[in-house]
């Protein structure tokens, strides 16, 4: 067996897109030749970020002896914080081989929630990734957009997926209201939802540090918390529309989850969006989200259901292993 090593920034209990991601590529790993093992926060002293406990800060003291203990023949660094930057600066030492994955747009998030600078943010990820035998993005779009960031090396778009045994339509759908699925946090620009003009319930499912504001700012719009399992299905294929406000994520798992219960999905034409939707096969993207909302009530739900199964994690996961770098 082949030991892969994922270090990432993110503990396994947490629901984001990187989890998401990584526990699926687990599951597509097993039975084949390799075994993967995970260095993160839960290992070493971590406390969360200050105004985001989403985030977790660590201090990973010893990484390396983490990492001969685990004695891998691949490594993959997931995540640019605290454990990945560690972990970075042990294997550049040691001319150790590694690739690298790039999930969020991280200088838009820390200059929306820290005012830190654009392009500081983007000086560090560059020399961050400068030494990856590959990195990998979510997207064409992402990895046309790291390039102009000046971003160099081999870049590819590594495709998401959905769990079909999961997410899947309802025969007779309620479809009374419209919903969103996200973490609540200021970046995920779901004051834009909250104030869509109409005649349908709003439903926002998830938890974050933005929660209880929104309640206070918007009490007109029921709020589920956190779902998962069939309760998030469910919450997905009754909903008449799904709505991706989301002007900063490189993807947007929560889209293919939608489509894949048939439910249309409308969105900005931005990065995520343009790579996961299908123009008015599976949703509709508009600068104006009620017109975005109107042309998908007119879809073909069956369609957006059908469309939705070129998104696989088996795939995801060959992209994955077809692009790992040996240590040696």
């Amino acid at each position: 067996m082949k030991t892969i090593l994922i270090i990432t920034d993110n503990t396994q209990e947490q629901i984001n897109g990187v989890v998401t991601t990584f526990s699926n590529i687990k599951k597509y790993s097993i039975g084949s030749d390799y075994i993967i093992r995970f260095i993160d926060p839960s290992i070493f002293p971590h406390t969360p970020a200050p105004g985001y406990p989403d985030v977790m800060l660590s201090y990973p003291k010893n990484i390396g002896d983490r990492i001969m203990e685990i004695q891998p023949q691949f490594i993959h660094i997931a995540t640019e914080g605290p454990v990945g930057l560690a972990a970075k600066l042990w294997l550049d030492k040691r001319g150790w081989k590694y690739n690298t994955s790039y999930h969020t747009k991280f200088p838009e998030f820390l200059k929306k929630i820290y005012k830190v600078p654009e392009r500081l943010s983007y000086s560090y990820l560059r020399w961050f990734h400068k030494h990856s035998g590959v990195v990998l993005t979510t997207t064409q779009t992402m990895v046309d957009e790291l390039r102009q960031h000046g971003f160099s090396g081999n870049i590819i778009p590594w495709t998401r997926g959905v769990d079909s045994s999961i997410f899947y339509p309802k025969t007779v759908p309620t479809m009374t209201y419209l919903l969103c699925v996200s973490r609540v946090s200021k970046e995920k620009n779901l004051d834009a939802f909250c104030q869509i003009k109409t005649n349908l319930d709003k439903v926002i499912v998830g938890d974050g540090p933005y929660l209880e504001e929104l309640k206070k700012k918007y009490p007109d719009v029921i709020y589920t918390g956190k779902l998962t399992g069939k309760s998030l299905r469910n919450a997905y294929a009754d909903a008449k529309c799904f709505v991706f406000p989301s002007k900063a994520d490189t993807f947007g798992i929560v889209m293919i989850e939608a489509m894949a219960c048939g439910v249309p999905v409308a969105a900005y034409p931005v990065t995520g969006p343009k790579d996961v939707i299908d123009q008015y096969q599976t949703g509709v993207m508009d600068d104006d989200l009620s017109i975005a909302i109107e042309h998908c009530l007119d879809l073909d739900r069956t369609n957006v259901y059908e469309k939705s199964k070129k998104w696989s994690w088996e795939n995801c996961w060959e992209i994955f292993k077809n692009n790992l770098v040996p240590v040696d």
